[in-house]
């Protein structure tokens, strides 16, 4: 059983600090920018950053759905980490400065994967396909905060 990770970042033409704010906004704009793979998506507890507590169901493919309850925590400055109580996953998000006007967003998802043959697809596959997935967020992200 291995770690996989998997990182997708972006530019997004946007104040650092707005593109963080929508970010961790979970009672209004992050619901906005899920794409179709996410689904019962609930705010249980808070709703603003550090403190929320979240439930969502993902679908990564179609035999796969992982029920996430995702408690959010602000270790750093432009930093979000939702940490899924129901899994070993730990999603971290990363807003920094890119220019003047620009935002670099990094979000970064890893967990303890299976092991033999199946851990093998696991970490050959899952990355890319969530890749693909925050691809999704991230352009929505854009489109939110983009002026």
């Amino acid at each position: 059983m291995g770690q996989v990770e998997a990182t997708t970042e972006r530019i997004i033409a946007a104040d650092p600090e707005e593109v963080f704010d929508a970010l961790a906004d979970y009672t209004g704009t992050r619901a906005k920018l899920l794409p179709e793979h996410f689904s019962e998506y609930e705010v249980r507890e808070g709703g603003d950053g550090e403190g929320t507590l979240v439930h969502w169901k993902l679908q990564a493919t179609s035999k796969r759905v992982r029920d996430c309850l995702l408690e959010v925590a602000e270790p750093t400055t432009g930093q979000l980490v939702e940490k899924d109580r129901n899994s070993s996953m730990v999603t971290t998000w990363t807003v920094t400065p890119a220019g003047e006007g620009k935002a670099r967003v990094v979000v970064s998802t890893v967990w303890n994967g299976a092991g033999g043959i199946g851990g093998f697809f696991e970490r050959t596959f899952a990355p890319k396909g969530l890749g693909r997935i925050y691809d999704a967020v991230l352009a929505k992200l854009a489109a939110e905060t983009e002026k």
